[in-house]
């Protein structure tokens, strides 16, 4: 059973229609059927829901940093409470496995607990100019109303780990979630308001006209920040329209995560770390593996106990309780793992396992393995964001390396030795934001999360994630 949602826009504290009555549909991934209708912001609901934020923001950026922190501390306290709920909305419009979702909702949850702590210790600084001449204050300010954009995968929790630190710093925000995955996003506004954030702190405009809207509020306004979690390719288009006003950006790109097995790995622990950095999230993940480089040595031992754990997870509806991998999220996922497929065999790969999509009504698409796939095969270039795992065998640290970094993407990695030495070195050479060294998660809102090359500007997450929402502030004094 579904939880019922809000369907409507929120904007200064209410839920109201779209200024034209305009709505769009979301549809489940599982079945290919209408969940419900969802009110599609216009451009003028977009400028409402900007106007309200910066009406409501020197007031909540005056509030003593402990009142905001409590507030974040009773949103972490109601998401827990409504875990079960939250989790059946984010599988009926997401579609992944409930496992899945209820530990995002526990990931997300985690983003208010750790801000509501970090509200307090917002950084500042008094020092002596070396000429002693001047005292050097230096003081942190919100940069001001927050425009911030979530994809569809992760729906919670791109959203908290963008809210929580923009609120613990004072700053007002709008947010415009996917429109694959408006439902997750309106009923967390309703818990928010909950637990006492006011009116026009925080603004939810889900639509089908995102470009126009968003580029509204980009280029005139109120708003001073643009925090994106998304594509490079839209990613960079935002940069360019970001730059006419000069604004503060954050951008979570794309990855291309290799995934590195030495020959001396534990290969328990390398295929137990890989099931996991592979198909968590129904593998729809920036961070999923994407490219498995496995020691000649240990390859066919690798692929072959790897082939039978993906072989043991079931497929189905995310809402049964022994599913492990749902449906993709759309059609056009779906679709994208088959093309992405027949790449990797036209370049000499082999199919070692699933390979198809599923008959059956809903986008499934089977864990799939491909073996034998050449290190310059057109697959390994770009994100599959799917349940495919196409391996490469390599003889050398420097080879691997060189692969590993042959990419333009450059978020996560996974490197699985039992040498700490290699270990530490080979993660110093990868050039990645994170690196996962024997372990297939390294998600965590205590740690900054963000990538390098084409994967990203900025950090989320950890200490790192309040500062993308605040503003130095230096004032030279004497006395």
């Amino acid at each position: 059973m579904i939880p019922s949602a809000p369907t409507e826009l929120f904007i200064d504290g209410a839920f109201r229609p779209a200024a034209d009555g305009g709505t769009f549909p979301v549809e489940d991934p599982a079945t290919e059927q209408i969940l419900t209708s969802v009110a599609d912001a216009t451009v003028e609901d977009g400028k409402d829901a900007a106007a309200a934020a910066a009406a409501a923001l020197p007031e909540w950026s005056r509030r003593a940093p402990r009142e905001r922190a409590e507030i974040l501390r009773r949103a972490f306290e109601l998401i827990i409470a409504a875990k079960k709920e939250l989790a059946a909305l984010i599988t009926a419009e997401n579609g992944k496995a409930c496992t899945d979702a209820q530990a995002e909702v526990a990931y997300a949850a985690e983003f208010f607990r750790w801000y509501s702590e970090e509200a307090v210790r917002i950084p500042g600084h008094l020092g002596m100019a070396p000429s002693g001449e001047r005292r050097i204050i230096e003081i942190s300010q919100p940069v001001g109303v927050s425009l911030l954009l979530t994809p569809w995968n992760l729906p919670a929790a791109m959203i908290t780990r963008k809210v929580a630190p923009a609120l613990a710093a004072g700053c007002t925000v709008v947010v415009k979630p996917s429109r694959q995955t408006p439902l997750t996003a309106l009923y967390l506004a309703s818990l928010l308001t909950e637990v006492g954030v006011p009116a026009g702190v925080v603004n939810v405009v889900p639509t089908a006209r995102d470009v126009a809207l968003t580029a509204e509020l980009v280029a005139r306004g109120p708003v001073r920040a643009l925090s994106f979690t998304g594509s490079t390719r839209v990613g960079s288009a935002l940069l360019g329209q970001a730059a006419e006003r000069v604004l503060k950006t954050s951008m979570e790109l794309g990855g291309n995560a290799p995934f590195i097995v030495f020959s001396d790995a534990d290969l328990d622990a390398a295929v137990s770390g890989a099931l996991v950095a592979k198909m968590r999230h129904n593998a729809e993940a920036c961070t999923a593996a994407n490219r498995f480089y496995v020691h000649a040595s240990v390859h066919d031992e690798f692929v072959s106990r790897l082939a039978k754990g993906l072989a043991e997870l079931e497929v189905g509806p995310g809402h049964v309780p022994s599913v492990q991998v749902g449906p993709m999220a759309s059609a056009s996922a779906r679709d994208s793992l088959t093309e992405a497929v027949q790449s990797a065999v036209d370049s000499g790969g082999r199919v070692v396992l699933g390979g198809s999509p599923l008959k059956e009504r809903g986008y499934y698409f089977p864990p799939t393995l491909i073996d034998d796939v050449p290190p310059t095969a057109p697959v390994l270039d770009h994100e599959l964001f799917g349940p495919v795992a196409p391996v490469v065998s390599f003889d050398s640290d420097d080879a691997v390396i060189e692969m590993a970094n042959g990419t333009e993407m450059g978020l996560g990695s996974y490197v699985f030795t039992q040498d700490l030495r290699r270990g530490l070195s080979v993660a110093e050479q990868l050039e990645s934001g994170m690196v996962g060294l024997n372990t297939g998660v390294f998600s965590d809102p205590a740690a900054p999360f963000g990538g390098v090359k084409q994967s990203g500007i900025g950090r989320e997450g950890g200490r790192h994630g309040i500062h993308e929402f605040l503003e130095t502030k230096y004032i030279a004094t004497q006395w």
